[in-house]
């Protein structure tokens, strides 16, 4: 950040006064600028014993599998995120469950966020984010072809619970992938 969003005068890095945290400071009207992790949020659609993915359309890793998901807007609550987004990339329409999985991804100043859902019927297709959207009995998931570290954990923890029939709440922290 380089200038105020709120009088375009040039910001500085501080640690401001009862702070522990270096964050951008005006040096005309001495706002502080928070910068905090994004949210993403989405869902675990799920058919009789199969699962939707989508194929990305998008960078990053476009042409791999994921789960629907996608940044929180502001104003929304985290259900309607995960429905809003599960309809924006599959077209599919759900019922939410239960939140299912949160990690916090550090290195990218993230939070990902996946409810399990029940899909209400078959009539999905891909949104304008998505290439393909199919559903995936356990042994069919292209497991070196999903997108994102956090659907892996996810659809590894799903499959896990369901044959021990139960879905407990499951959160951690990804470090970077050396």
């Amino acid at each position: 950040m380089n200038f105020c969003s709120n009088c375009a005068a040039p910001v500085t890095l501080v640690i401001p006064e009862g702070d522990n945290r270096q964050r951008f400071v005006c040096s005309r009207c001495d706002t502080i600028h928070y910068q905090n992790p994004k949210m993403v949020i989405g869902t675990v659609p799920v058919w009789e014993d199969k699962i939707l993915l989508c194929k990305r359309a998008i960078e990053p890793r476009l042409g791999f599998w994921t789960l629907p998901a996608g940044f929180m807007e502001n104003g929304e609550s985290t259900a309607e995120a995960a429905t809003r987004e599960t309809l924006e990339e599959a077209n599919a329409r759900v019922e939410l469950i239960d939140p299912y999985t949160m990690y916090t991804v550090t290195y990218v100043n993230q939070v990902h966020l996946y409810y399990r859902a029940a899909l209400l019927d078959t009539q999905f297709a891909p949104g304008a984010e998505s290439l393909d959207v199919r559903l995936f009995a356990e042994r069919e998931v292209p497991w070196p072809e999903l997108a994102f570290r956090t659907v892996a954990i996810t659809l590894r923890h799903f499959f896990a619970d369901r044959a021990e029939g139960r879905f407990p709440l499951h959160t951690g922290a990804l470090a970077p992938v050396r």
